[in-house]
């Protein structure tokens, strides 16, 4: 008797994991958003240059039944999905939690010397709905921005 309370214990528990199972791969074929990447919402993208390097800050919101299976199974699979999202190859992760995450991509800037650098246009796998672009000198703002257009120039601040 106690043998089949605990078959039915152990089938109870791999119906309900298989059920989260299926849940996971079917949120991101429910998240028709442009702005959303299966379970993540993106709400804001900075991007601060200082010299070659782009230190970038993502603030997004995740999906409610998610937050227990990053609580099981870590947040590997955020990580991934974020740097989907953002599309840069070598970004590196600094720092991560279930709201935000800061990126820091080396050499994101071309050097023409002098000080002098280029930031080209670059393209995201998601509409940010508030992209910014900061420089020593400017801040450029885009709403529902698929791509940063164009690039922007900009001087380094301390050039020695």
């Amino acid at each position: 008797m106690a043998y089949s309370r605990i078959c039915i214990a152990m089938r109870a528990c791999a119906i309900a994991l298989l059920i989260i199972f299926i849940l996971c791969l079917v949120t991101p074929a429910l998240a028709a958003n442009e702005d959303r990447y299966g379970y993540i919402k993106v709400q804001e993208v900075t991007v601060r240059l200082d010299n070659g390097t782009a230190a970038i800050h993502v603030s997004y919101a995740v999906d409610e039944g998610t937050r227990f299976i990053f609580f099981l199974l870590g947040k590997q699979d955020l990580k991934k999905k974020l740097l989907k999202i953002l599309n840069y190859e070598d970004a590196q992760i600094t720092r991560i939690d279930l709201s935000s995450a800061d990126f820091i991509v080396d050499d994101a800037a071309y050097s023409y010397g002098n000080g002098i650098y280029w930031y080209p246009s670059h393209e995201f796998n998601v509409a940010i709905p508030n992209l910014t672009i900061e420089t020593p000198q400017s801040t450029r703002n885009f709403t529902m921005a698929k791509a940063f257009p164009a690039g922007i120039g900009f001087f380094a601040i301390n050039n020695y």
